[in-house]
């Protein structure tokens, strides 16, 4: 079953318009902004948390309240609601990824291609900086029982005046109290998530993911997004147009669009989407 949202003629995740950055102990400090192709800047800011704090599992636009929905509207049209499915894996501090105190830039943890099972490829040598091999890699973005638990939620992006739809959470606890608990912490800060959409190519599109720690975006299977470490909160800009000829893009066909997290460190945690990408599709993790 597929869940459409919809969205507006760009995609950005997180900033490209505004970056809401928390400063976090133990290394995640200031920020970072980094751009691809000629997608504009990110500016610094206290923004609020429009989407909702916390250990909220929901997040409603205005005037919208969170439904499951079957992916089609009224007459069988698509549901494009901006509603987007998020799988958490909850973990503890006991994994060796996370709370592992080298609290850098790692960049060299995926391959630049989606693997066949639509995962990420580690590209450890055997190891990097922030992680410990291919094998904890793997548990990041597959189910582990005794190791990671799987938790579900909705996101959901609001359109603003400027046409641009927005997720924007800069306390992004979705699953406090619940897997593993919080491990005598104020919020649950150890888990990953992952987002697969599909969207159709009109020309014009851009995407922007702001957040911490790490951030792998793929667009059509192809890296686009590299914010991997454990870091304050990064933002990333990417101009599809300018990327197009590269990840084999043609206007009006449909392609993968997929996200990869983790929050791997105390004492914050941010998450923000902004787009104008008119329609995402919701599809199946896969298997």
């Amino acid at each position: 079953m597929k869940h459409v949202s919809r969205l507006h003629g760009a995609w950005t995740l997180i900033a490209g318009v505004a970056l809401a950055c928390g400063c976090n102990a133990g290394g995640e400090s200031g920020g970072k902004t980094t751009g691809t192709g000629s997608a504009s800047g990110t500016q610094a800011t206290t923004g609020s948390d429009s989407s909702g704090t916390g250990g909220d599992l929901g997040f409603t636009g205005s005037g919208g309240a969170m439904s499951s929905g079957s992916g089609l509207g009224s007459g069988g049209a698509p549901d494009c609601s901006g509603m987007l499915t998020v799988i958490i894996r909850d973990f503890t501090t006991s994994h060796p990824d996370f709370e592992q105190g080298n609290n850098v830039d790692d960049l060299g943890i995926v391959a630049p291609d989606l693997g066949a099972d639509g995962k990420p490829v580690y590209a450890g040598n055997p190891t990097t900086p922030t992680t410990h091999g291919k094998a904890t890699f793997d548990q990041w973005y597959n189910d582990a029982a005794g190791v990671n638990q799987n938790i579900p939620i909705k996101i959901q992006l609001t359109k603003g005046g400027n046409g641009i739809y927005t997720y924007d959470n800069q306390a992004f606890f979705p699953i406090d109290g619940q897997g593993f608990g919080n491990e005598g912490n104020a919020n649950n800060f150890h888990f990953t998530d992952e987002v697969h959409t599909q969207f159709t190519y009109q020309g014009g599109e851009t995407f922007t993911f702001s957040g911490d720690d790490d951030l792998f975006g793929y667009i059509n299977k192809k890296l686009v997004i590299n914010l991997g470490g454990i870091h304050s909160a990064e933002t990333k800009a990417v101009q599809l147009d300018t990327v197009a000829t590269e990840l084999g893009l043609k206007k009006g066909q449909t392609y993968p669009l997929d996200l990869f997290g983790a929050e791997r460190h105390v004492t914050q945690s941010h998450y923000r989407i902004d787009t104008t990408i008119d329609c995402f599709v919701d599809v199946p993790p896969p298997k």
